[in-house]
């Protein structure tokens, strides 16, 4: 993990197509914007971490329902 300290208005670039910028720092809460194409799922975590849930509680689904089918 690369460990950055940014002011407001400073930027990150990752790679050559996608800009990090702290856009305001209130307390201990900080705004962020992200540019990148949009083909790049940008996910907060908690979102990511639905999805992935949702994923597994499918595939789980779709196993019980496949062994009844060949049972």
């Amino acid at each position: 993990m690369l460990i950055l300290t940014r002011r407001v208005d400073e930027r990150i670039f990752i790679g050559e197509d996608i800009t990090l910028c702290v856009l305001d720092i209130e307390g201990n809460r900080v705004r962020l914007g992200l540019e990148a194409p949009r083909d790049i799922a940008i996910l907060r975590e908690e979102v990511q971490q639905r999805y992935d849930v949702e994923a597994s509680n499918d595939a789980h689904h779709s196993a019980e329902m496949d062994s009844k089918r060949s049972a």
